[in-house]
């Protein structure tokens, strides 16, 4: 999955802001997604978690 495609699904959600982690990537349909690449890219799963707006400290820890 390309940059843009990830950042089109963020996209097409509203209300992100009042979501859980896990419920963020659920709606944007980037669960998979993440998961995979929290274990083999880092770096995509963190563009994941700054697309859907998780804070620095929590993507250092969810990424840790």
């Amino acid at each position: 999955m390309t940059k843009e495609e990830i950042l089109d699904k963020v996209k097409k959600v509203d209300g992100l802001g009042g979501m859980t982690v896990n419920e963020r990537l659920f709606v944007t349909g980037l669960m998979d997604t993440f998961d995979r690449a929290k274990n083999k890219d880092k770096e995509l799963a963190r563009m994941i978690l700054e697309a859907i707006r998780v804070d620095k400290q929590s993507i250092d820890k969810i990424l840790s």
